[in-house]
């Protein structure tokens, strides 16, 4: 690596990746604030657990149908303006869930926070190939992805301590709970304007010869991969792959991230504690995603690095719901998490190995899409298993299956796609 490389990617890591990975924090909260709150919302709006599962899965709904077109607007009005509306609006439907009366208004707020937020996350995806070659690609994903752990554990730490102001203003604790994690989504909105710039070329950062290594470099890599009709992208065979594949991922993610609240709750501890407890998984999320992207990077076959994590979280799922205690089923969940998360960097650098342009913009948005309704498996089908079996095992089970499912596919796919 030159001076120069070495250079231009930490200054771009260093103005970038900071403010991205604190929205897509506060994205993550906002989608995520429904494990903490159900401890409560669940008996004041009487839904059963099945009920209130389909009503917060009813996200990925909204988010599946609105992912594509909003990946293809932001193209065309550039990263700014688009997130400072996915966040402004994703900010007032979260504040808004704090006003759910019944069922119905639940499900309605739950869809529409899914078509709010619909296009960040592929949208950064998008955003971070006009920013980084392939080669730093991985890291530069690992590390926007551990927001999502520090996401995860500030929720959980924030969330019991919310639950405990029941009461104060007259308002019950799931209630303050939305209304303070919605709150710094409009908060960011200035910020997004003033310091996201929409390319390289508008980064006034960037010395003139840091620009130019940059689009010599981005335009090498572009030189070996196809040109296609975004709608046509939809179509190859390789991203259809890649949906099904990464169907698994989010699947055992959101099952997890969804249920652990509750299987912590039920060992006894209180809010305050279950919100503290659930911390340490993330925190285990966050040191694998920052660890694995970087023991895969340079290697000339990366694919392994998606495919053992995605096993090893299949394992300790299971393990999680046998072994005995609360010690070992907790050390089971939070070795599980940080490998169902670690190879997520590098699954998401394959897309662009085949596509570039609107047409990668419209491959991510797809795949994340399609795959984000394993958000809606999990948190419907998932407590529906629970009801049936009445037991644990089962649903840890199905998400295993899930895993394994999409590491074979993984491995299937990665054989199509060009040598870098």
């Amino acid at each position: 690596m030159t001076n120069m490389e070495q250079a231009t990617v930490r200054r771009i890591m260093w103005r970038l990746l900071p403010l991205l990975g604190l929205i897509y924090m506060v994205a993550y909260i906002d989608r995520q604030n429904v494990s903490f709150a159900k401890l409560q919302m669940v008996g004041d709006l009487g839904l059963s657990e099945a009920a209130y599962g389909l009503g917060a899965s009813l996200f990925f709904i909204g988010y599946a149908l609105f992912e594509v077109p909003s990946n293809l607007f932001l193209t065309r009005v550039g990263a700014p303006v688009w997130f400072a509306r996915i966040m402004a609006s994703w900010g007032l439907v979260t504040i808004a869930l704090g006003f759910a009366w019944d069922q119905a208004s639940f499900y309605v707020l739950r869809f529409l926070l899914g078509v709010a937020e619909a296009g960040f996350f592929p949208g950064v995806l998008y955003a971070l190939t006009l920013w980084f070659p392939h080669t730093h690609r991985a890291r530069a994903i690992g590390i926007f992805l551990v927001a999502s752990a520090f996401a995860n554990a500030t929720g959980a730490a924030i969330g019991g301590l919310l639950l405990n102001l029941d009461g104060v203003g007259g308002l019950r604790g799931w209630q303050w709970l939305f209304l303070t994690t919605g709150t710094p989504a409009l908060l960011l909105v200035p910020a997004v304007l003033r310091w996201l710039p929409r390319g390289p070329e508008d980064a006034h950062w960037l010395s003139g010869a840091q620009k130019r290594w940059l689009a010599d470099a981005l335009a090498a890599e572009d030189r070996g991969v196809q040109h296609v009709n975004p709608l046509r992208a939809l179509g190859d065979p390789r991203v259809l792959m890649l949906c099904a594949a990464f169907l698994g991922f989010p699947l055992a993610a959101y099952g997890l991230s969804y249920w652990l609240p509750t299987i912590v709750r039920g060992f006894g501890f209180g809010n305050v504690a279950t919100g503290f407890l659930n911390v340490i998984p993330w925190l285990c999320v966050a040191v694998a995603l920052w660890w694995v992207p970087r023991h895969a990077e340079g290697r000339a076959e990366q694919r392994w690095h998606i495919v053992v994590p995605a096993l090893t979280g299949a394992l300790f799922l299971v393990l999680a719901a046998l072994l005995p205690g609360f010690p070992l089923k907790f050390a089971a969940l939070c070795i599980a998490a940080a490998a169902i998360f670690s190879g997520q960097p590098i699954f998401w650098t394959l897309p662009s190995r085949f596509l570039t342009g609107a047409s990668a913009a419209a491959g991510f948005a797809a795949i994340n899409s399609v795959g984000n309704l394993g958000g809606f498996i999990a948190q419907s089908v998932v407590p529906l298993i629970r009801d049936a079996t009445g037991s644990d095992l089962a649903p840890m089970l199905f998400l295993s299956g899930c895993l394994i499912a999409a590491a074979i596919l993984v491995l299937i796919v990665g054989r199509l796609l060009p040598s870098r």
